[in-house]
């Protein structure tokens, strides 16, 4: 949305509480949603919508450190111009914010930096409401039934939902009806610390004009971490490859069963290069480092064991890191001996390890027609690949 003066709009972007329902010991906005912060995320959508031209974040004195440190991994955000500090409730965060927005700027909007999800849709129906009536504040539908209750819990009324909406932000004002209500009346005190920025208008200016519009539904505010879990990847993936060489005196062991030949892999432990293969892509999907990094070949507690028993392993730092494995393929890469009669068992190895359906598995094996050094007979190699999920 164009505008004629070059400072019209500007909004006060609050992230000075605490999020104690959210269950960190962090503000939630410094919260990492797919690799980038609520806070950031919330800038970036009110940059998007091309409707500012600057924000004025309010944020306490004791995140301003974690804020800067933020700018340093995720770059400074170009649209915040000033830094307010917070104050003890959320309207004396407010009124700091709004001292700090310039004198021409016309139309001033409040938004939470815990809605990381608002649209430039809903962004710009509230500028338009606030330039025709005053006031612009976005609301969803209400879809449950509610019901308006007594002091001891008792339901006395049955409220009608079609006449029914949750308030959102950024609830939007002509500039000198906010900053009347702000400035001209005892906001600040204990009475009316729990009102919003719309309820404050109500109550000092005149009815608040809400904008309904079917993008509000998605425009949620993070409260609990539910609130974000449906927003964040639930998968990761990772890969892995190794390769042992074949010499004799040695058994050969793949995926945990052993195979009769004239020779086997030589290593630390049992040099099972399918398992080892797939230990890295589960490591891998999780970034928790590689077998190397968790099972050295200089511990001695390593010699000779069971590489099914260093799967055991990795399942615990999976579980301890909050995964768990969806599925997994193998490729093992041999020219000899033939693998497809032990195929089964070694599926059935893995899911029993992995404590996952054995559907989940796949082993699978194949030459390279006398090529490389598994085609010559001097070692096998395998790769395999891992699917794993948030533990809900």
């Amino acid at each position: 949305m164009e505008t004629e003066n070059k400072t019209a709009c500007w909004v006060v972007v609050v992230a000075a509480g605490r999020g104690t329902r959210f269950g960190r010991p962090y503000n939630k906005v410094f919260h990492p949603l797919n690799g980038r912060s609520v806070l950031m995320r919330c800038l970036d959508a009110l940059a998007a919508s091309c409707a500012f031209d600057g924000a004025v974040l309010v944020i306490s004195a004791q995140d301003r450190p974690d804020y800067e440190a933020l700018c340093r991994r995720e770059g400074a955000p170009e649209l915040v111009r000033a830094v307010a500090e917070g104050g003890e409730t959320r309207q004396d965060s407010v009124y700091n914010g709004l001292l700090l927005v310039p004198a021409e700027a016309r139309i001033i909007a409040i938004h939470d930096a815990a809605r990381p999800f608002v649209t430039p849709g809903i962004i710009r129906a509230a500028i338009e409401s606030a330039e025709a009536h005053g006031s612009g504040v976005p609301g969803a539908p209400v879809t449950d039934t509610i019901k308006l209750l007594d002091g001891e819990g008792q339901a006395v009324e049955t409220l009608p939902r079609e006449r029914l909406c949750a308030v959102q932000t950024p609830q939007t004002f002509r500039r000198e009806l906010i900053l009347s209500d702000y400035l001209g009346t005892p906001v600040r005190v204990q009475e009316f610390n729990q009102l919003d920025d719309a309820a404050l208008y109500e109550k000092y200016i005149g009815k608040v004009r809400i904008v309904t519009m079917p993008e509000c539904a998605d425009n949620i505010k993070v409260t609990t971490q539910r609130d974000v879990s449906a927003y964040e990847c639930p998968f990761r993936a990772g890969t892995g490859y190794d390769a042992h060489r074949l010499v004799e005196g040695r058994r050969l062991v793949l995926c945990g069963v052993d195979i009769p030949w004239e020779k086997g892999l030589l290593g630390h432990s049992d040099a099972d290069v399918a398992v080892h293969a797939l230990m890295d892509a589960l490591l891998g999907a999780a970034a928790l480092g590689d077998i190397g990094r968790h099972f050295p070949d200089s511990d001695p507690r390593y010699k000779g064991i069971s590489s099914l028993l260093l799967l055991d392993r990795v399942g615990e730092l999976l579980r301890e890191a909050g995964y768990r494995p969806v599925n997994v393929d193998v490729t093992i890469v041999a020219q000899r001996p033939r693998l497809k009669d032990y195929i089964d068992q070694m599926r059935r190895n893995i899911a029993a390890h992995l404590g996952i359906d054995e559907d989940c598995v796949n082993v699978k094996a194949t030459t390279t027609e006398g090529m490389g050094f598994e085609g010559e007979g001097l070692g096998i190699s395998a790769q395999a690949s891992a699917l794993i999920a948030k533990q809900r």
